[in-house]
C-alpha cells in the first residue's frame, strides 16, 4: 500500500511541542497495533506460499509434466489443411522456323483454387514412444528436486528464524556485560578520585568497556541482519517473533543408530532420488537414440479438390487416398550412431553422478549425526560453564573486596561469564540446527516437524527494536577517559 501524501497544516505554535511530543507515541502505538509475533509454524507457511525458489522449482515443475504431453501429441492422431487461391497470367509466345514472318503471340489469364485435407496415425513409431517414456523419467526426477526445494525452503526458514533468537540472545549478553563492565569502571573511576588505586587500573577498565561496546554494537547488527533474512525467504517483513522456551529438551538423536540415518537417507532423500531418477533419464536417453534405426509406421488419408477457370472449362478436380506409409533410414551420415554414443557416455556420467551424491549424503548424515550428538554434551558443558564463571567471578570480586585481586582479574572474571552465556546461546542454537539438518539430509524433515519445535516456543517476543538515541547515554558518561591529574 502506498503512503499517503503528506499534509501541510498551518502553524500552531501553542500546540507545536505537543504534536511533536505525541507523534512519536502514535506512530508506535499505530505500529504495535498492526504487528504482532510470529512464531516459526506461521513464518514457515508464509515461505511455502511466497518463497522464489519454490515457486520456481513449482513452474520448472509444471513445465517438465507439460513436456511430456509435448512428446505424446506426437503419437495421437495428425489432421492437416492446406488451401490455395491462385491468379495466373500467362505469356505464350512462338516463331515459324521457315524464314516467314508468320507466328503466334498471346497472352491467356485464369484463375484455380484448391485444398487438401490430410489425416495420418503412427502405427510404429519407436522413437516418440521412447520420448515419452524419457518424459515420465523427468517428471519423477522433477519431483523429488521440486522435494528437495521444498526440504531447503524449510531449513532455510528454521536456520533464519533461529538466527533471530541466537543473535537476540547474544545481544542480551553483550548489553548485560557492558553494563556490568561500565558499574566496574564508575567504581574504579571513583576509587582513583579517591587515590585507593592507580590510573592503570581505571584504563584498563575503560579499555575493556569500549570492547564490550564494540561487542555490544556487533551483536545489534547481527539481530538486524537476521531479520532480514527472514524477509528474503518470505517476501514479507516481521517486527518480531516468539522466542525458543528454556524447556526444549537437549538429547540425542532418535533412533540413536547412526547407521540407520543413513539408511533413511538412501531410502528417502529427495537429492539422492533424483540423482537415481536421472540415470533412468539418462538411459531413457540411450533408447531414444537407438530407435533412431527403427522403421517407422503411419496409416494416411487425404483428400484434394481443384478447381480452375482455364479455357473457360467448368467443373473441378478431386481425388482422395487411404494408405500405409513406412520409412526406413537405411544411412544417415553416422549420426544416429553418434547420438547413441553420445548419450550412452551421458549415461554413464549419471551414473557417476549418482554416486558422488550417494557417498555426499552418506558423508553428512553421519557427521550430522555426530555434531548432534556432541551438541548434546556441549550443551550441558556449556550450561555448566555458565556456573563456574558465575562462582569465579563472585569469589574474584570478594578477592578484589580485600585487595587479593586487581581489577584486571575482575575483568577478565566478568568477561570470561558473559562469554559463557554467549556460548550456551550458540551451543543450544547449534544443536537445534543440527539436528534439523540431520533431517533435512535424510529426506523427512517435513512441516510437522517444525510444528512440533513450534510448540516449544513461547509467548515472549522477540523485537526488532534497538536503544533508542542517548539509551547508553550513562554508559558514554561512564566511558569518558579520567585525565591523570
Amino acid at each position: 500500500m502506498k503512503p499517503s501524501p503528506t499534509r501541510r497544516f498551518p502553524a500552531q505554535p501553542r500546540h507545536h511541542h505537543l504534536r511533536r511530543a505525541l507523534l512519536p507515541a502514535l506512530l508506535a502505538s499505530l505500529f504495535s497495533a498492526t504487528a504482532s509475533a510470529a512464531d516459526l509454524l506461521t513464518i514457515t507457511r508464509d515461505a511455502l506460499t511466497n518463497n522464489a525458489e519454490l515457486a520456481s522449482a513449482r513452474a520448472q515443475s509444471s513445465s517438465v509434466e507439460a513436456g511430456r504431453d509435448v512428446e505424446r501429441g506426437d503419437l495421437l492422431p495428425q489432421l492437416n489443411a492446406q488451401g490455395n487461391l491462385t491468379h495466373t497470367h500467362q505469356f505464350e509466345s512462338q516463331t515459324g522456323t521457315g524464314g516467314g514472318a508468320s507466328g503466334l503471340a498471346g497472352d491467356d489469364r485464369f484463375n484455380s483454387a484448391g485444398i487438401t485435407l490430410e489425416a495420418t496415425q503412427a502405427l510404429f513409431d519407436a522413437r516418440n514412444s521412447r520420448e515419452v517414456a524419457r518424459a515420465e523419467r523427468e517428471i519423477d526426477q522433477q519431483l523429488y528436486r521440486l522435494a528437495a526445494t521444498e526440504q531447503q525452503v524449510l531449513i532455510d526458514v528454521a536456520t533464519a528464524y533461529f538466527d533471530i533468537l541466537r543473535a537476540h540472545e547474544i545481544l542480551e549478553a553483550r548489553r548485560a556485560q557492558e553494563r556490568a563492565i561500565g558499574r566496574q569502571l564508575e567504581q574504579a573511576r571513583e576509587q582513583f578520585e579517591v587515590g585507593l588505586i592507580a590510573i592503570t587500573e581505571v584504563q584498563e577498565a575503560q579499555a575493556s568497556f569500549d570492547q564490550a561496546r564494540a561487542e555490544r554494537i556487533t551483536a545489534e547488527s547481527n539481530l538486524q541482519v537476521s531479520f532480514e533474512a527472514l524477509e528474503r525467504l518470505t517476501g514479507q517483513r516481521y517486527g518480531e517473533v516468539d522466542a525458543l522456551g528454556e524447556a526444549m529438551p537437549i538429547a540425542p538423536p532418535t533412533p540413536g543408530d547412526r547407521d540407520h540415518w543413513v539408511t533413511l537417507a538412501m531410502e528417502n532423500s529427495p537429492l539422492v532420488l533424483a540423482s537415481l531418477a536421472g540415470v533412468e533419464v539418462s538411459r531413457s536417453a540411450v533408447e531414444v537414440a537407438r530407435a533412431g534405426h527403427l522403421p517407422t509406421l503411419n496409416a494416411f488419408a487425404n483428400y484434394q479438390y481443384a478447381d480452375s477457370d482455364r479455357d473457360n472449362v467448368s467443373g473441378h478436380d478431386s481425388q482422395a487416398q487411404v494408405g500405409l506409409a513406412v520409412n526406413l533410414p537405411l544411412y544417415t551420415g553416422g549420426r544416429t550412431q553418434a547420438g547413441v554414443r553420445q548419450s550412452s557416455f551421458q549415461l554413464e556420467a549419471s551414473q557417476y553422478d549418482f554416486e558422488a551424491q550417494r557417498r555426499e549424503t552418506v558423508q553428512r548424515v553421519r557427521s550430522l549425526y555426530t555434531q548432534v550428538s556432541n551438541d548434546v554434551a556441549t550443551v550441558e558443558a556449556r550450561a555448566q560453564a555458565i556456573v563456574s564463571n558465575r562462582s569465579a567471578l563472585e569469589a574474584t570480586r570478594a578477592g578484589y573486596e580485600v585487595g587479593t585481586r586487581n581489577i584486571v582479574d575482575v575483568l577478565n572474571a566478568e568477561r570470561s561469564l558473559f562469554d559463557a552465556i554467549a556460548n550456551h546461546a550458540e551451543a543450544r542454537y547449534d544443536y537445534v540446527l543440527n539436528l534439523l539438518s540431520l533431517r533435512q539430509q535424510s529426506g523427512v524433515l517435513d512441516l510437522a516437524t517444525l510444528e512440533e519445535l513450534n510448540g516449544w516456543l513461547k509467548d515472549e517476543s522477540v523485537r526488532l527494536s534497538l536503544p533508542e538515541e542517548g539509551a547508553y547515554e550513562g554508559a558514554m558518561e561512564i566511558g569518558e577517559r579520567p585525565r591523570n591529574e
